[in-house]
C-alpha cells in the first residue's frame, strides 16, 4: 500500500470522527484549545489502536482464508463506506452534547473506530505495516478532528454529511483497487 493510499484510507476512516468532533465543536459555547485537543486525542488515539487490533485478530485467521482475503478486504470496506454513505444521507436531528468528559468520548471514539478495526483486519491479509499504518491514521484522525471542532463552532454541521459521503466512497474505492488488483484487472 502506497503513501498515498494510506493518507486517502486515514482520511476516509477519520470521516465519522471529523463528523462527530463537528457536531461537538457546534455545542460548544465558549470554543477553548482544549476541546480539540481532547477530541483529536480520542478520536486519533481510537483509530490508531483499533487498526492494530484488528490486525491481530486478522493475522491469525490470514493463513487460512489467503486465497480469498482480497474479496474480505473488499466486502469490508464495501460495507463500511457504504453505511457511511448511508449515513450520510441521513438528516435526523441529532441531539447535541457539549460533554467532553469521559465517557462521553470514550463512548464516541469506540463508536467512530469501529470501522478501524475492520481495516486493520484487512491490513493483515495485505500485509501492511501496522505500526506505520495505525501511526498515520491516527495522526491524520487527530489533525481532522481537532480541524472539526473549529469548522463546527464556525459553521455547525453543513459539514457534516459532505465528509460522511466522501469518507464512504474513499473507502469503497481503495476496496475495489485491493480487489482489482489481486484478480489481475489492475497492475500498479
Amino acid at each position: 500500500m502506497s503513501i498515498f493510499e494510506l493518507f486517502l484510507l486515514a482520511v476516509g476512516l477519520s470521516m465519522d470522527a471529523f463528523a462527530v468532533s463537528v457536531c461537538k465543536g457546534l455545542s460548544v459555547k465558549k470554543l477553548e484549545a482544549k476541546h480539540a485537543l481532547l477530541a483529536g486525542l480520542y478520536f486519533g488515539g481510537f483509530q490508531a489502536l483499533m487498526p492494530v487490533i484488528g490486525y491481530f485478530a486478522g493475522s491469525y485467521f490470514a493463513d487460512i482464508i489467503s486465497s480469498y482475503d482480497h474479496w474480505v478486504v473488499f466486502i469490508l470496506l464495501l460495507l463500511i463506506g457504504a453505511n457511511m454513505i448511508r449515513e450520510s444521507f441521513n438528516h435526523d436531528e441529532e441531539s447535541l452534547n457539549d460533554s467532553f468528559g469521559f465517557r462521553t468520548m470514550l463512548l464516541l471514539a469506540i463508536a467512530t473506530s469501529i470501522d478501524a478495526l475492520a481495516v486493520g483486519v484487512s491490513f493483515a491479509f495485505l500485509q501492511v505495516n501496522i505500526v506505520t499504518a495505525a501511526s498515520f491514521i491516527g495522526i491524520v484522525t487527530f489533525i481532522l478532528s481537532a480541524i472539526g471542532i473549529k469548522i463546527g463552532n464556525i459553521f455547525g454541521t453543513r459539514y457534516k454529511s459532505k465528509a460522511e459521503l466522501a469518507g464512504g466512497i474513499i473507502l469503497i474505492l481503495i476496496g475495489l483497487k485491493v480487489l482489482l488488483e489481486h484478480l489481475g484487472i489492475i497492475i500498479l
